[in-house]
């Protein structure tokens, strides 16, 4: 009954509007919103605020709990039914990973070729939140009993490249335990009519090395130096034997630094990275494991009265979000409506995070959820086309809306 009483609806609403959503997303994607640059991120957010109270929602504007970024966004139009009202909590960001100097370089900036818009942000996460714009305004005006007498909540991080875990402390504040689920709108992935939203993503913990050495003059008192450089060789080494695929736990050395001038041996170096896995107590036992480096010391001086000092320490850690029942809940309402629509939906893990690892054990939580495109957070592109920028795809916006929507609508139990 429900997919025929808007399925029809769905292209004849979203089709005649994309002219005026592809231009709402220009606007947004011309604001640089690099996520230190909290004067673009404030503009965007402004721009969204205007956005979003034509569908009658009020703006929060909460500073970051760094000072280096902008504001985070609350969006919300409550229920009719007040507290009785069902909650639905919307998730997108507001910051991107491009510098304005990145943008000029490489001539970065809004274009359409074909299919495909390009631009900073247009698929991380400007496009999802567009589409969250086209969900809300189509329930408007073909559901408008249920859209009033529901409880939305738009939830918009300022500074979610860098997971900052302020945001998510607000989020859990401002989402009620009982609410009916957390969307997610990181870009999403289709092929044809086959679309995979995301039930769980890896977790992620950043480690720095450092080793402290002893400095020699290279030529004439090489073996009285410990080479720290040499050390953190060896260490870096056992840091890359530590990924292990069957667990689904990896680790990247991703800066080395060491050494001042090449006739003396080298008293320190460093290296920094981060490791993910989507296992909790996988996670856990790799963090364990890589402590366990700093007693594993191959280097001395060569009459031994010193010993390199090898340091690992954790700098931040995010929690997995594993597979989980809500999550799998969710997506079965996704499927329902795709079934309704001909269309296939499949649940998948990904390792890269959002946040919906902040926010999965406090509501229900599915991702993936916005349009489709590629290349996020590639600014660069080359006549050989084997580099090429960020984009989405213009034919990917509307059955995802439709999707979405009436996914929702089934959550909702309509």
């Amino acid at each position: 009954m429900l997919q025929n009483t808007y399925q029809g609806q769905f292209e004849r609403f979203f089709e005649p509007n994309m002219a005026r959503y592809l231009d709402i997303l220009r606007q947004m994607v011309s604001i640089n919103s690099f996520t230190t640059r909290p004067e673009g991120i404030n503009l965007l957010g402004k721009l969204t605020m205007d956005v979003f109270s034509q569908l009658g929602f009020i703006a929060e504007s909460v500073p970051t709990a760094n000072p280096l970024y902008g504001q985070h966004l609350f969006l919300t139009k409550l229920g009719s039914n007040g507290s009785k009202s069902p909650t639905i909590g919307m998730v997108s960001h507001l910051d991107t990973v491009y510098p304005p100097d990145d943008e000029r370089r490489n001539n970065f900036s809004w274009r359409i070729e074909g299919d495909r818009v390009y631009g900073p942000g247009t698929i991380d996460i400007k496009g999802g939140t567009l589409m969250i714009y086209m969900i809300l305004e189509f329930l408007q005006s073909s559901a408008p009993e249920i859209f009033e007498e529901t409880n939305w909540m738009i939830l918009m991080n300022a500074a979610e490249e860098t997971l900052e875990p302020d945001f998510g402390d607000l989020c859990r504040k401002k989402l009620p335990v009982n609410a009916l689920a957390c969307l997610v709108f990181e870009g999403g992935r289709q092929q044809k009519n086959q679309f995979s939203l995301v039930t769980s993503r890896k977790g992620m913990a950043t480690f720095r090395v450092d080793v402290e050495g002893k400095a020699a003059h290279a030529g004439s008192a090489h073996k009285k130096g410990a080479n720290a450089i040499v050390q953190l060789a060896h260490t870096v080494s056992r840091i890359s034997e530590l990924t292990d695929y069957n667990d689904g736990i990896t680790f990247n050395v991703g800066a080395i630094d060491g050494g001042t001038v090449s006739n003396r041996v080298p008293h320190e170096a460093f290296a920094s990275g981060e490791m993910r896995a989507f296992s909790p107590e996988v996670l856990e036992q790799g963090i364990s494991h890589l402590l366990a480096l700093q007693d594993d010391v191959q280097v001395y001086s060569l009459n031994g009265s010193y010993r390199c000092d090898v340091s690992v320490r954790i700098l931040n850690r995010w929690r997995p979000w594993p597979s989980n029942e809500g999550s799998k809940r969710l997506l079965s309402f996704w499927q329902e409506a795709a079934t309704a629509l001909d269309f296939e939906v499949t649940g998948a893990k990904r390792g890269g995070l959002s946040d919906g690892n902040l926010l999965w054990d406090h509501v229900p939580t599915i991702d993936g959820l916005g349009p489709a495109g590629g290349n996020a957070h590639c600014s660069e592109r080359s006549l050989d086309g084997s580099k090429d920028q960020e984009y989405v795809r213009i034919s990917s916006f509307v059955p995802k809306a439709s999707l979405n929507s009436l996914a929702i609508l089934k959550l909702l139990g309509v």
